[in-house]
């Protein structure tokens, strides 16, 4: 905690900060690992796509993904648009990872 936070603030109120900031930190690290998994489900995808000769990207899919993902915002009462934009920075990064598998030396012409 700051200097500032802690002058003339009541010892309750600092104890109750330190315990959202842990609990902040905590679903913080859970988001590191739920979207390193992600990755690696994402990675095994794009060799399967390389050694099959499908393309990167799945419009078709990723349309199905954002309008799931609004859906379950909503429900969850998170802004549908930042999940959006959220999950198309995913996709972004997922596309960009299968267009590297694809592009790897001894990834053409298996399958």
């Amino acid at each position: 905690m700051t200097t500032s936070e802690t002058s003339g603030t009541d010892d309750s109120v600092l104890a109750e900060l330190t315990r959202l900031r842990e609990s902040i930190d905590n679903i913080d690290a859970a988001v590191v690992h739920m979207l390193a998994e992600r990755f690696k489900c994402t990675q095994q995808v794009g060799h399967l796509k390389a050694e099959h000769h499908l393309p990167p990207a799945d419009p078709a899919r990723e349309s199905r993904q954002i309008a799931r993902l609004r859906q379950l915002a909503e429900s969850a009462k998170l802004d549908p648009g930042f999940a959006e934009k959220l999950l198309n920075f995913i996709i972004a990064e997922v596309i960009r990872h299968h267009e590297q598998i694809a592009d790897a030396p001894g990834t053409a012409g298996k399958g």
